[in-house]
């Protein structure tokens, strides 16, 4: 039997606490009724012109400057192009070439162990809507209360190679954007989830193996969990002689197994392009300056002087 090493990144998705979406003033507050936090910006309707929210940007710069990261003093939004009934105007406003940070690092510990984790880059974008599936009935159902709520998404490099590493990680990331006050932080509801890439290579190898995705993962625990089970069933598909085939994986919590989600192709065609009704997010060097000296003491560093 032939002795494998897990490569895993994450893509971790943070939802902004501001007060107002993205790129229009309705509200982002939770749990109410279905549709009523929509206004024409946010439903997608055509000629209806987006506005960013300069709060959002703010925090955006606040995790890049958390985590290490360079920050981008111009960067970009542009138009991932996609179809969902859940994304209104058939294309989510994200960043491609130029977002706002890159080339981060964030220092973690696992079982007694110190590793530094590269951050490749961190960029904002407008979160969709939400599928509702009435249960015993043959339809479903949109509410756009969410679309449009602001985000980040902070994609790592490969450099996790147990559950316990990414674990380690995540929990470091959920107490920076909570201790900032960037995010509140409720998994439940949302408000901090990633999806998982995972790897196999023969130890000593230095090409990654093909790579699986994994979804649904709305807890540490469920990330550990989801984590070692998908490193033990690609161990047995590589030990039986087979390929591990690229694909979006949900993990089901409750038989705590992952199962075949979608096939996923080598690299989506969104067709990303410049967003014409959007200028490039311009920050100073003064206000970049002034956010820098906001930064308080993070966990990490306090835990440490403690």
């Amino acid at each position: 039997m032939a002795a494998y090493e897990a490569v895993i990144g994450l893509e971790v998705h943070v939802q902004l606490a501001t007060a107002s979406k993205l790129f229009c003033s309705c509200s982002t507050r939770f749990g109410q009724p279905p549709n009523t936090n929509v206004c024409e910006i946010c439903a997608g309707m055509p000629g209806a012109l987006p506005v960013p929210n300069r709060q959002a940007v703010h925090y955006a710069a606040l995790v890049g400057l958390a985590t290490n990261c360079a920050i981008n003093r111009r960067s970009i939004f542009a138009r991932k192009n996609y179809f969902y009934p859940d994304l209104p105007s058939g294309y989510q406003i994200s960043q491609f070439d130029l977002p706002i940070c890159e080339r981060g690092h964030l220092d973690i510990e696992a079982d007694g162990i110190s590793k530094r984790i590269g951050i490749t880059r961190i960029h904002m974008e407008n979160d969709a809507g939400k599928n509702i599936h009435a249960q015993g009935e043959n339809v479903s159902y949109v509410d756009l209360n969410r679309a449009g709520t602001p985000l980040v998404e902070i994609v790592s490099e490969p450099d996790m190679r147990s559950a316990a590493e990414a674990v380690a990680y995540l929990k470091a990331l959920y107490g920076i954007v909570t201790y900032l006050g960037v995010c509140d932080g409720n998994m439940e509801e949302g408000s901090f989830r990633c999806d998982a890439n995972v790897s196999l290579r023969p130890v000593g190898a230095t090409a990654f193996g093909t790579r699986t995705e994994l979804k649904n993962l709305n807890s540490f625990r469920n990330v550990q969990r989801a984590i070692e089970f998908e490193i033990a069933r690609q161990q047995d598909v590589l030990d039986d002689g087979d390929a591990v085939v690229q694909e979006t994986r949900l993990y089901d919590a409750v038989k705590n197994s992952t199962a075949s989600m979608r096939s996923k192709e080598e690299a989506h065609d969104y067709r990303y392009f410049p967003d014409p009704d959007l200028l490039p997010v311009e920050i100073s060097a003064d206000e970049l300056e002034s956010w820098r000296a906001e930064l308080p003491e993070l966990p990490r560093p306090r835990a440490r002087r403690f």
